[in-house]
């Protein structure tokens, strides 16, 4: 679904990227995340009714940010993922298109912070996980998504600039009559892979 255009083509990702850049900079109990470790890929769904994943956080490191765990007697760690330039990445955001392109602007916004949300306030490359059996978003749901609103309310409140987010206005057909085509980064699912000492 996503377009290559010869005369005109919007990088997605990047875009996206920057919007999370700003909501870091503008909201305080995210500030703690360093976008420039963080990749942005697209992941493909193949149709895009308004029900299924959006978006999901992959953590590159183990729990409490270990590299290594030990599971059934054997050692294992996870693929590594790297910038051009040789920083390694700790978290990966998958965006699923055309399904997130198709939500409306605020469910964009809560779906980004979401998954910005779920990176451990260590930055160590782990989750944040939360006391109980569900750590991912604690005792209650509907309290992780009302932070998670409470937090897209704060950042509106800062004016961001509206050329970093405005493309989040448009659906699939709207992006490709604005910019003729769209493209992305595709990063392959890490996989857990056996440690070789």
């Amino acid at each position: 679904m996503v377009t290559k255009s010869k005369r005109r083509s919007f990088d997605y990702t990047t875009a996206i990227a920057k919007v999370c850049e700003d909501i870091c900079f503008r909201v305080p109990a995210l500030c703690h995340i360093d976008m420039t470790r963080v990749a942005i890929s697209f992941a493909q769904t193949k149709h895009s009714a308004p029900f299924g994943i959006f978006a999901t956080t992959t953590p590159l490191r183990f729990k409490g940010g270990e590299l290594i765990m030990q599971s059934q007697g054997k050692h294992w760690t996870l693929q590594r993922c790297y910038r051009t330039d040789g920083v390694e990445y700790l978290y990966i955001l998958y965006f699923y298109v055309p399904r997130f392109i198709e939500l409306k602007l605020s469910q964009k916004l809560e779906t980004i912070v979401h998954e910005l949300y779920h990176i451990n306030p260590d930055f160590n490359g782990d989750l944040r996980r939360f006391k109980g059996r569900c750590f991912a978003h604690g005792s209650s749901q509907k309290k992780y998504d009302q932070t998670v609103r409470d937090f897209v309310d704060h950042w509106l409140k800062q004016n961001p600039p509206p050329k970093t987010w405005n493309f989040l206005q448009y659906n699939y057909k709207e992006l490709l009559a604005e910019f003729g085509g769209l493209h992305g980064t595709r990063i392959p699912a890490p996989k857990i892979i056996p440690f070789e000492k």
